[in-house]
Parts: structure tokens; sequence; C-alpha cells
């Protein structure tokens, strides 16, 4: 399974067994702008290929709420869409890792003058990304939080170190380009 939204969605399901309306109105609360559907109906394909993976299973009928006429297909997850989902999360950072590598190989192939502007306008958006973080306020109870905002400290947190990570080796990379334009260029 390689959807993004598959995964976001398994993750959701995770939290608390939903049906289809109930999981898009969440996915769309819950992922905004970070992830956004082609269409309501996504949310019922990707459904569809969880279950077929054996991710997750509709809750027996007897699990649903009493007295309701026709009750909603509701999906929690699996044991195995638990243990997937958590691999998952550990193959992404695995993944933001391989890109930052990749970004270092493909800068490394420009010319040092060339490198030196792309570094440039990188810095020019982390700046302006890290003017876009809003600092949330720290606390010690974070699990008594409700998850939304607990959330929204995690993401802010992880923006800020990322992009004070991102900074610092733009200017490693920065003294290193110098320092090679500086070797070329000087007395023969």
């Amino acid at each position: 399974m390689r959807s993004p939204v598959n995964w976001a969605l398994l993750g959701l399901v995770i939290q608390r067994p939903s049906y289809g309306y109930e999981l898009v109105q969440r996915f769309e609360r819950t992922y905004g702008e970070a992830l956004e559907l082609s269409s309501p109906s996504q949310i019922y394909s990707a459904l569809d290929a969880l279950a077929r993976h054996r991710l997750i299973e509709k809750l027996p009928k007897q699990e649903l709420e009493p007295g309701v006429r026709q009750p909603k297909p509701h999906y929690r997850a699996t044991a195995r869409g638990t243990r997937d989902y958590e691999q998952w999360l550990i193959c992404q950072l695995q993944e933001e890792r391989r890109r930052s590598r990749l970004f270092a190989q493909q800068l490394a192939v420009l010319a040092p003058q060339a490198a030196l502007g792309v570094l440039e306008r990188c810095e020019e958006a982390c700046l302006k990304q890290a003017s876009a973080v809003a600092p949330e306020a720290a606390s010690g109870e974070a699990w008594r939080e409700d998850a939304s905002r607990l959330t929204a400290r995690l993401v802010s947190e992880e923006d800020r170190l990322a992009i004070g990570a991102k900074l610092s080796w733009i200017e490693y990379a920065r003294r290193e380009l110098t320092a090679l334009t500086t070797k070329r260029s000087g007395p023969r």
C-alpha cells in the first residue's frame, strides 16, 4: 500500500472505530491542508483497500449502537493493521532521511555558484516557513489534553526543530561550497 491517504485513514480507524462519512469528516479535520482528498469517495476506496489487505474489519452488528434501524458499517483496525501502521510510521522517518540524502547528492552535482544560489533560496524558504510556525505553549500534562491540541504542539515542535536543523545544514553547506569556490579560483 503506497497511498498516504490509506495510511492516514488507517490511523484514524486505529484511534477510534468509525463509519465512512464520519471518517471523511475526521480526515478533513485532522489532516486538513497536509493531505487532501481528491473527493470524499476516496475514503470509501481506501476503506476497501484496507479491508482487502486485512488491516481493518467491519464491526459485528451486535457491537454497534442498539436501536439503529439501518446501522452504517463501522470499521476497526485489526492487530495486523496496528502493527503495519506502526511499521509504516517508522519507515516514514527512513524515507525522510533518504530524501535528505538525495537532495544533498543532487545539490552536489551543480556548479558551486549554482549550488550556493539554490542554498540561498532554500534558506529564504526555511526562514519564511519559520515565521509561519506558531509556537505552542508547553505543558507537562499533554496526556490530559485533547488529541488536536497535542497534535498541534507536536507538529509545531517538529517544524521548529526541522527548520533549525535545515538552517544549520544550509550554513554548513554554504561554508563547504564557498571553500570549494575559493580553492578553485585561488592563485595558480
